[in-house]
């Protein structure tokens, strides 16, 4: 199958990517309680009394000097001043596509697009460390097609072959998707985990004795309960809409875009702005 027509990307950038830079590294930036990453700013100190902002906790505890009782020290301190380091080190991305390819009209247009966007973001990610992987979903279940990886020669062996076809499993296909990602999570907590799911939101294979518009919506609401962030990409023409990818992104929790043409470059342009989406957001975590 073909592999939609890869660009070259712009720069993604968010309101901490302006700060100054001197070595080559991850691209978005996130608040982080290691003590690693570069000390922006201090907050009060809670909990375990370590990293301590030595100079932030000086400047709270000088304008009460004359009102405290010294010993024979130049400076009180108080556990009340204590002030802790908020430190910012870059965040590998991670996106995950989540892609219905069962079969239908579109079927092989939305894996053109989807191969395209994939080579296109780990062209963008060669030097930022961000990885892209590939979940598909179709007949009786889903498979893990390309594992997260920042590899642009293993995407291509990997993604060259991927059959079209057969009934829709969604709720194996995002129940996949929930394992990886949070497997990937636990291997690097500071990672910021996109799930971008192109479909039209029809399963019609379930995975229990639900049914599997039900089955699917509470697969939906553990992925929102575990805070992994998602986008639906709505594959469904709009004349014949019927609504369910738009339920299946308000369970989830995340918005629902019917692009205009699905191509490899609008749906790149999406996954963009959704990434600056989670840089903002991350960047004001402690």
């Amino acid at each position: 199958m073909d592999v939609g027509k890869t660009f070259r990307p712009q720069k993604l950038q968010t309101p901490l990517d302006k700060l100054p830079r001197r070595v080559a590294g991850k691209r978005s930036r996130t608040r982080t309680e290691r003590k690693r990453g570069r000390y922006i700013s201090s907050r009060p100190m809670d909990g375990e009394k370590t990293d301590l902002a030595f100079d932030a906790t000086v400047r709270q505890a000088a304008p009460y000097q004359i009102r405290r009782k010294h010993k024979g020290v130049a400076l009180t301190i108080e556990s009340h001043d204590l002030r802790k380091k908020v430190r910012v080190r870059r965040a590998a991305n991670l996106i995950l596509f989540v892609v219905d390819a069962s079969w239908s009209m579109a079927a092989a247009e939305r894996m053109i697009a989807t191969k395209g966007a994939i080579m296109s973001l780990l062209i963008d990610a060669y030097q930022k460390r961000d990885r892209v992987g590939l979940v598909v979903f179709q007949k009786e279940d889903a498979r893990l097609v390309l594992p997260p990886t920042s590899s642009v020669d293993l995407a291509q062996k990997l993604l060259k072959d991927i059959p079209v076809g057969g009934k829709t499993p969604l709720s194996a296909g995002l129940v996949l998707a929930h394992q990886v990602l949070v497997r990937e999570r636990a291997k690097d907590r500071e990672v910021m985990p996109l799930m971008i799911v192109v479909t039209d939101g029809a399963g019609n294979v379930p995975m229990t004795d639900l049914p599997p518009q039900e089955e699917a919506l509470r697969v939906a609401a553990m992925i929102k309960k575990a805070d992994l962030r998602a986008v639906v990409i709505n594959t469904e023409h709009e004349a014949f809409d019927r609504g369910l990818a738009q339920g299946l992104a308000d369970t989830l929790g995340g918005p629902c875009y019917t692009l205009k043409q699905l191509k490899a470059e609008e749906l790149y342009a999406r996954v963009r702005e959704e990434m600056r989406g989670i840089a903002k957001g991350g960047a004001v975590d402690q």
